[in-house]
């Protein structure tokens, strides 16, 4: 599992410093990343059954401790995790190692690894990270100039308007606690039509979005259309 020290420019040091902190508790499905925890067998199906991932070559850009990328690995894709907090990629190697799974982890932005990995992907995942970077604009550009012709990839982020604010902030922050105060910032939400046209610019096209939806009494997430809140993309590459 290697791992490759980035000084990229397009990172915000206090997120990573915030992961870093959360990193042992990334895989307690009772800790602040239950949501993950709830949202990925979801998430996967979806991306499975579009991109079906068994053989395929698949990085999750943002990987954090590596929920997504396992349950990859474990659908038979061939799967590389990066981030740029170190502590939660410890924490995905280690728990790997644990559970046996075959995958490689490194510490890189995705504009690094671009470089040396142009059009290497058959699947790429970024999921709930372009709202922690100050130009996701250079993410999907890294994406796309990693995807092979043909291949899939896939965004969720959070949508910018006022109902998003109040679910995603002051519900799930300040009322719920099912997340730590701070994990967001209004600012950085994106809409799905700016998302869009980002990705579009990079020669990635819309092929299916779908919303995410929470039940607050039985705190269970399902994939729905209504994309006013959170949402995910599904994209390929002309």
């Amino acid at each position: 599992m290697n791992s490759a020290h980035s000084t990229n420019a397009n990172v915000d040091h206090q997120e990573i410093a915030r992961f870093n902190a959360l990193a042992s508790r990334w895989w307690d499905e009772n800790s602040e990343f239950r949501p993950l925890h709830r949202i990925n067998p979801h998430r996967l199906e979806w991306i499975d059954q579009l991109a079906s991932l068994e053989g395929k070559k698949v990085i999750d850009i943002g990987c954090g401790g590596g929920i997504l990328a396992e349950a990859m690995a474990k659908r038979g894709a061939q799967v590389c995790g990066i981030d740029l907090a170190g502590k939660p990629l410890e924490i995905a190697r280690w728990h790997a190692t644990q559970g046996e799974v075959k995958l490689n982890y490194a510490d890189s932005s995705a504009e690094e690894w671009a470089i040396e990995h142009h059009e290497h992907y058959d699947v790429i995942t970024c999921m709930e990270m372009l709202e922690h970077v100050p130009d996701p604009s250079s993410i999907i550009a890294a994406c796309s100039s990693m995807l092979k012709p043909g291949g899939w990839c896939f965004f969720s982020t959070i949508n910018r308007n006022p109902l998003a604010y109040l679910t995603a902030i002051i519900g799930a922050e300040y009322i719920l606690r099912t997340l730590p105060v701070g994990t967001h910032h209004y600012g950085k939400f994106i809409r799905p039509n700016e998302l869009v046209a980002m990705a579009g610019k990079q020669g990635l096209q819309l092929v299916e979005k779908k919303g995410l939806g929470y039940n607050p009494i039985t705190q269970n997430f399902r994939l729905i259309n209504f994309t006013g809140m959170a949402y995910l993309l599904a994209m390929k590459k002309a």
